[in-house]
C-alpha cells in the first residue's frame, strides 16, 4: 500500500478524490478517442493513420498515464503510483506543449494545424487541445509528489522526443506523400528544423514552468526557486 507523498497536496494513491480524477480524465480521453475514431478523413486511411498528429499521440499517453494512476487508486500499489509518476514527466510537458502550439498557431491562423474542410467543434476541439492538459496539470500539482526532473534532463528528454516525432513524420511523407499538419507544407526543411527544436526547449520550459507552479501551490519554496535558478540541478550534485 502506498501513502501520500510528505510534499503532494492531497492522498494519492487512493479509492476517493484522485480516484475520480483519474476516471473522469480516462472518460474524456476515451470520448475523444470515440470521436475520433468515428471521423473519416484522408488521415484515418493513410499510413500512419491519426497517429500521424502529435496531439493523437499525446492523448494516448494521457491515456496509458490516467490508466495506470486509475490501477494504482484502485489496488494501492505504490509500483503502479510511481509508474504513473514516470509517465506523467513526459506525458504533462507534452500536453501543455501541443496546447500551447496548437491554440498559438490557431490564433494566428487555424488552416496552419487544420484543412478548413475539417475544422472541428468546440467541444471536441477542447477535448483533444485543451482537457489533456487540465487534467494532467491537475493530477500533477495535487495528486503526485514532486518532480526530480532538471533542465538538462528534461531538454534531453524533449529534444529525443521532437526529432523522434519528426523522423516519424517524414517517414509517413514518404508513404502518403502529405504532411499531417498543413504548416510542414509551409516551411522548409531546415525551418522545419528549427520548429521541433522550439518545440522541444518549448517542452523544456512547459517542464519548469509546472515544477516552478507545484512548488507555489504547495507552497514549497526551495521547490518553487530550484524550478527557476537552478535548473540544471547543479546545486543538488553538489549537495
Amino acid at each position: 500500500m502506498a501513502g501520500r507523498h510528505p510534499l503532494q497536496r492531497l492522498m494519492s494513491p487512493a479509492r476517493h478524490v484522485s480516484l475520480l480524477v483519474h476516471l473522469a480524465g480516462i472518460l474524456s480521453f476515451a470520448a475523444s478517442f470515440k470521436y475520433l475514431f468515428g471521423w473519416e478523413t484522408p488521415m484515418s486511411a493513410a499510413f500512419g493513420g491519426h497517429f500521424q498528429f502529435l496531439t493523437i499521440i499525446g492523448l494516448a499517453l494521457a491515456l496509458c498515464t490516467f490508466v495506470v494512476g486509475f490501477l494504482a487508486d484502485i489496488t494501492l500499489s505504490s509500483q503502479l503510483f510511481e509508474l504513473k509518476n514516470i509517465l506523467s514527466v513526459c506525458s504533462a510537458p507534452l500536453e501543455v506543449l501541443i496546447s500551447i502550439l496548437y491554440w498559438g498557431l490557431c490564433a494566428v491562423d487555424k488552416s496552419l494545424v487544420f484543412p478548413p474542410e475539417f475544422q472541428l467543434d468546440f467541444l471536441p476541439d477542447f477535448g483533444f487541445h485543451a482537457a489533456p492538459a487540465l487534467f494532467l496539470a491537475i493530477d500533477l500539482l495535487l495528486l503526485s509528489p514532486p518532480w526530480t526532473i532538471h533542465g538538462y534532463s528534461a531538454l534531453a528528454l524533449s529534444e529525443f522526443l521532437a526529432f523522434l516525432y519528426w523522423f516519424w513524420v517524414e517517414y509517413c511523407y514518404s508513404r502518403n506523400g502529405w504532411y499531417p499538419y498543413p504548416i510542414f507544407d509551409i516551411l522548409s526543411t531546415w525551418q522545419r528544423a528549427l520548429l521541433f527544436t522550439f518545440s522541444a526547449c518549448l517542452m523544456t520550459g512547459s517542464t519548469m514552468m509546472l515544477k516552478w507552479t507545484y512548488g507555489k501551490i504547495n507552497g514549497i519554496e526551495e521547490y518553487k526557486k530550484d524550478a527557476v535558478t537552478d535548473p540544471a540541478g547543479v546545486r543538488a550534485k553538489r549537495e
